[in-house]
């Protein structure tokens, strides 16, 4: 063995283990450029075909009409004979397998037996005459009782429309002394209403027999602008700012009085369970009062204080679904629905919908809510709870809805405007497909006759 052999040898054996495995990493590259077809993976009728006519075609190409190159093309496609690569060198990648089935990623469609979209009509199925109806957004002149009678105030006047047979008859016209009629109000028996006053009176009237029962006083200083039923306590509202709470089966009615608001009481909603009441002013706030804290010996502080509203706020309705959720409406510099949990007090969505709200009802079958109303477009609105989302803009009243009442099946809804026009809405759905009103506790009022 010569020298330089002996020399190459001993150079490769002291080199590291990362040398030498470097050296064969870089022999293993430098033998890459074998490839080996793959004779399972080859079309060999193809191959053949391509070595024999398809050299010939090429080389000499028939002169053919525009028709027959046409159908070789599309032979060609369909058989795939454009490809120009005859060896293969790997086999081709297998057919995925479908792990989820589509149908369960991707839902079918719906059937036909499935829930139908409900229709809402954008028009009125009926329109009376409200001439003399009191433009005043403070004021709550429209009301539908559980008996299936509305009634609604026009100037002095209170008039009762039975929705059965479509009469119409006058219940009361009041003293122009005494008058406009600010609120009207039934109670829970459908039977009995309150009717406010403007010179700080409160009415209580049997619509049956078309009596007045008792006259109740001293409770407020001025015009009494909103009533709210809790059983056997009839709540009133005044300018005044005060909330007077009047049980009705009692020579002296008054019982409690709230003093929280600075301006006139607007509105006013007791919720479904009778615990809370919430109150609306026109000084722009909500007053959640609850009567497991009431003293009938000193006035009345309340749960929560909601001074988020940046003007009155007459509209307001309990949730029928959620007991503490309630939904209220700021007037016409605020144009805001907003949603409060009033075990807490938090907002919980504030909604801006441009326009002066007047007016809130619930859907009693849907998650709906449905608003009325002022400048711009004196619409009805329906939106879906909780997303928010219009459903349907019902137009017809030329001047600002201001009041809104409900049909006790809670399918229809009846609006009354500036314009002198009283409208009922087929909003909620059929009557027949909602579920019948349940049937008040009339005991509570037998005691009317027996006062005065």
């Amino acid at each position: 063995m010569d020298a330089g052999s002996w020399s190459s040898s001993t150079e490769i054996k002291s080199r590291s283990p990362l040398q030498v495995n470097s050296l064969h990493r870089k022999n293993y590259q430098e033998n890459l450029d074998r490839f080996i077809p793959n004779r399972s993976a080859m079309d060999f009728g193809y191959a053949h075909y391509m070595l024999t006519e398809g050299r010939k075609i090429k080389e000499k190409p028939a002169v053919t009409s525009p028709s027959q190159e046409a159908y070789r093309k599309l032979l060609a496609e369909a058989l795939n004979m454009n490809r120009t690569r005859i060896l293969a060198f790997k086999n081709k990648p297998p057919t995925p397998v479908e792990l989820i089935p589509k149908h369960i990623l991707s839902p079918p469609p719906q059937s036909k037996s499935s829930k139908p979209k409900r229709y809402i009509p954008q028009s009125s199925e009926r329109t009376l005459d409200a001439p003399g109806i009191v433009d005043d957004f403070y004021l709550n002149l429209l009301d539908w009782g559980s008996s299936n009678v509305l009634s609604i105030a026009l100037e002095n006047t209170v008039y009762l429309w039975n929705a059965d047979d479509g009469s119409t008859s006058e219940l009361v016209t009041v003293d122009e002394e005494d008058g406009p009629v600010t609120s009207v109000s039934w109670a829970p028996d459908g039977r009995h209403l309150a009717i406010g006053l403007n010179n700080s009176l409160v009415q209580l009237w049997d619509s049956i027999d078309t009596k007045l029962l008792r006259t109740l006083s001293g409770g407020h200083q001025a015009r009494v602008g909103s009533l709210a039923w809790n059983n056997h306590i009839l709540t009133t509202g005044g300018m005044d700012g005060r909330i007077v709470n009047n049980d009705v089966r009692v020579r002296s009615p008054i019982v409690e009085t709230y003093r929280g608001h600075q301006q006139e009481v607007c509105g006013l909603k007791w919720s479904a369970s009778g615990q809370q009441l919430a109150s609306g002013g026109n000084d722009n706030l909500i007053h959640i009062w609850d009567r497991s804290a009431v003293s009938s010996n000193s006035a009345t502080r309340w749960l929560h204080r909601l001074e988020e509203h940046g003007a009155a706020v007459k509209a307001l309705a309990w949730c029928p679904f959620q007991g503490n959720l309630l939904a209220s409406g700021g007037g016409g510099g605020d144009q805001c629905i907003k949603f409060w949990n009033t075990h807490t007090g938090a907002c919980l969505n504030s909604v801006n919908t441009g326009s002066q709200v007047c007016s809130l009802l619930w859907n009693k079958n849907e998650r709906e809510l449905l608003s009325s109303h002022g400048f711009t477009h004196n619409q009805l609105t329906l939106w879906k709870y909780p997303s928010m989302v219009k459903m349907a803009e019902l137009n017809g009243h030329s001047s600002r809805v201001l009041f809104m009442t409900q049909s006790p099946d809670g399918c229809t809804v009846a609006s009354a405007a500036g314009d002198e026009t009283l409208r009922f809405w087929n909003v909620f759905g059929t009557p027949e497909a909602c579920k019948p009103a349940p049937k008040a506790n009339t005991e509570p009022f037998a005691h009317f006759n027996r006062i005065r």
